[in-house]
């Protein structure tokens, strides 16, 4: 699986997943997209594109929706496959009820 982030400034930054034996090390696509864009001092994605070969394209995982929320509040998310799947929908769509620190923060 492969993530790109379409950032600010222009720029697209990608990630891919690292898979690990502990399940639990793995590392996501979309978050490792996410510490290559904060490592370069990048931290507002404007869209995002997911490329999974399952069909229909899968979405983020809810680790890495909450970590994309961290950095926007809304954002196009653009999912596709191999055999010309293409889903169009935004984070708040996938994630409905964030985190959200006491008070609204």
């Amino acid at each position: 699986m492969g993530a790109a982030l379409l950032m600010e400034d222009g720029s697209v930054v990608a990630g891919c997943n690292v898979e690990n034996r502990s399940y639990g090390l793995t590392m996501c696509a979309e978050r490792t997209a996410i510490g290559a864009a904060v490592s370069r001092g990048l931290t507002r994605p404007r869209a995002l594109a997911v490329v999974t070969s399952t069909a229909p394209p899968s979405a983020p995982c809810g680790m890495c929706r909450e970590t994309l929320r961290e950095f926007a509040e809304d954002l196009p998310i653009l999912l596709v496959n191999p055999g010309g799947g293409r889903v169009e929908t935004t984070l708040a769509e996938l994630l409905p009820f964030p985190f959200e620190l006491p008070g609204g923060g």
